[in-house]
């Protein structure tokens, strides 16, 4: 929230660190979180639609997808492509309380919005999610080139680990990465959301 002295928001601070930043933020995004699922339990896997609107009105819905798809168009030339995608992720960020453009820069770190990406361990598409995480959610040999599919995994994934790291979005983005807590990939992330993601 914005300070009512300066009407400055206290992570716009320049003085202080990206690792705090991500702490705050992941703490504000836990919170707001924990009240969603109190009032809203999330369904089991194997209840999840496939598709809703995932904006309040369609005022908000054309206002952000505006925006985002300009941000987007550097990466992603398509247009259609690019609405129905940027449509894809907020609602898989939003059903589990994640903010849609920390996604989005997760997106672009992990797989540069190349939803085919197979990285050297084995990590596929969007998010690029193990192939193991399939089970562990229970939905076994699922297509995780599927964007859809690979969105709610990520999304999911993410979730757990914000959870279990009680909302610090620095360590919970080391572990989803797998980097053991170490800052590079946390350090990635934050810089991308600000350049490209952040509201200005």
């Amino acid at each position: 929230m914005p300070s009512p002295r300066t009407g400055r928001s206290p992570m716009s601070a320049p003085g202080l660190p990206s690792a705090w930043r991500l702490k705050a933020l992941g703490l504000a995004l836990w919170a707001l979180a924990q009240a969603s699922n109190a009032a809203a339990p999330t369904a089991p896997w194997g209840h999840i639609p496939i598709h809703r609107d995932a904006f309040a009105n369609r005022f908000a819905a054309e206002v952000w997808l505006a925006d985002m798809s300009q941000r987007l168009s550097v990466l992603v030339p398509g247009r259609r492509f690019r609405v129905r995608l940027l449509e894809d992720v907020r609602y898989a960020a939003l059903r589990e309380g994640l903010r849609p453009r920390v996604v989005l820069a997760v997106i672009e770190v992990e797989s540069a919005f190349n939803p085919y990406a197979i990285s050297p361990r084995g990590a596929l598409g969007l998010m690029q999610v193990m192939p193991f995480w399939t089970k562990r959610l229970g939905q076994p040999g699922a297509n995780l080139f599927r964007i859809r599919t690979n969105l709610r995994m990520g999304c999911h994934i993410l979730r757990h680990y914000l959870n279990r790291h009680r909302g610090d979005l620095f360590t919970a983005l080391a572990a989803y990465n797998g980097s053991n807590g170490l800052p590079y990939y946390p350090d990635r992330v934050y810089r991308v959301f600000h350049a490209r993601w952040f509201h200005q």
